[in-house]
């Protein structure tokens, strides 16, 4: 729960606060996707979409983002149009989290900085589109996501359709098996790969049902292991592009990169913009499909613990 020191800073949107106070089940989302994700205005009507998603499933949601220094747990329509329409906004993970609350910045929040504030006001599932990890060419680069150590120290249940195919998936799941971070395949055996269904990876563990999900969830904090789960849920087959197909489009993307030298917090907005140019608009059809399914069971998940 938030330490009383944070409660200046927070602003809790009054449905969830409801929710929260009456035990009723809340799904936390990211704004990266929002900020930095997608443009405008397919990012604002995929974040409302969403949204109406997990309240159709019966789960209350919670947009998070930090907006004028205030952390914002839930966001008004308005705040969340506004959001989708700001330029400029900063990316945010647990490094600069504080920063731009001091600063009365306004940013995105990535999947390490949700569950961060997420876990302050209780709430335990959050769904999004893919994790990050580490990128390819990391043992040069040093570039790892500051996603796997949030995954393992804090008991957020992520939903995700895996890691983003744009990262070394097999150094991933090194990375989070190394951390302690159980890394569920929801119905299936093998990863994911974000717009794919499958990667040449198997899944370290498989759940099929919600209920199951909550129960190990639940197990783990009794047992005092800490640290949350990621849950690997397919997009959809008829949303899917084939990995052969996309590893092409990814290829081209990382060498236009490597050609701009862009890196750092830079590198995953730019290749999903160069790889939504050379797929003719269809990775995005793909992402805001994927995020979707990830609301619809996550929502399942919220209801269940």
């Amino acid at each position: 729960m938030t330490p009383e020191t944070a409660r200046p800073f927070v602003d809790i949107h009054a449905p969830v606060a409801q929710a929260l106070a009456a035990g009723r089940p809340v799904v936390a989302l990211e704004s990266t996707i929002i900020t930095h994700g997608m443009p405008y205005p397919d990012n604002g009507a995929m974040a409302a979409n969403v949204e109406k998603i997990i309240a159709d499933g019966g789960a209350v949601p919670a947009t998070i983002a930090v907006i004028g220094g205030r952390i914002k747990i839930g966001l008004s329509d308005g705040e969340r149009e506004s959001l989708a329409m700001t330029g400029g906004a900063m990316k945010l993970s647990r490094a600069d989290f504080g920063f731009a609350v001091a600063q009365g910045r306004t940013g995105g929040t990535t999947v390490a900085a949700t569950m961060i504030a997420a876990d302050m006001v209780g709430i335990k599932v959050f769904a999004t589109g893919g994790i990050g990890g580490v990128h390819k060419g990391a043992e040069k680069s040093f570039d790892i996501s500051a996603d796997l150590d949030e995954l393992a120290r804090t008991p957020v249940i992520v939903v995700s359709a895996g890691a983003k195919a744009i990262l070394d998936i097999e150094k991933t799941l090194e990375v989070l098996e190394t951390r302690g971070v159980p890394v569920i395949g929801h119905g299936c055996e093998t990863m994911p790969a974000f717009w794919s269904r499958q990667s040449p990876f198997r899944a370290p563990l498989t759940l099929h049902k919600p209920d199951d999900i909550a129960h190990f969830y639940q197990t783990r904090l009794a047992l005092g292991l800490g640290g949350g789960l990621l849950i690997a849920n397919p997009v959809p087959e008829n949303h899917e592009i084939p990995a052969e197909e996309m590893a092409g489009y990814i290829e081209a993307a990382q060498k236009a990169a490597e050609d701009l030298n862009v890196t750092g917090k830079a590198v995953t907005p730019f290749l999903l913009g160069k790889i939504l140019e050379l797929t003719g608009g269809r990775s995005l059809k793909t992402n805001i499909a994927l995020v979707e399914n990830n609301a619809r069971l996550a929502a399942e998940i919220a209801k269940a613990l």
